[in-house]
């Protein structure tokens, strides 16, 4: 079993900074993409930024220039850095981790955390 733990969400002002968290645990593989989606009410979910195993990143048109993600391979943690946030930043973020186990590829992912940016 593998456990993505995320923190770091909460309640703040347009223009206002958050710093996300995704720790996983358990039976680790091999990391190879760890990202961060997002859901809106009422919206599907969507990609906000993904980063590879060799620290490529990908990021939303929406997102670009203000959100920073980045991955601590030893710690099996991928963050996610919101500056400058807007009300439309407001969702529920899940962590995503793609690893691989004795040939197989898994697709995990975190509970969710509440974003909230007020205006």
């Amino acid at each position: 079993q593998v456990q993505l733990v995320e923190s770091g969400g909460g309640l703040v002002q347009a223009g206002g900074s958050l710093r996300l968290s995704c720790a996983a645990s358990g039976s680790i593989g091999s990391i190879n993409t760890m990202a961060w989606y997002r859901q809106a009410p009422g919206k599907q979910r969507e990609l906000a930024a993904r980063i590879t195993s060799g620290g490529f990143t990908t990021y939303a048109d929406s997102v670009k220039g203000r959100f920073t993600i980045s991955r601590d391979n030893a710690k099996n943690t991928v963050y996610l850095q919101m500056n400058n946030l807007k009300p439309e930043d407001t969702a529920v973020y899940y962590c995503n981790v793609n690893m691989r186990k004795l040939a197989v590829l898994y697709d995990y992912w975190g509970q969710g955390t509440q974003v909230t940016v007020s205006s």
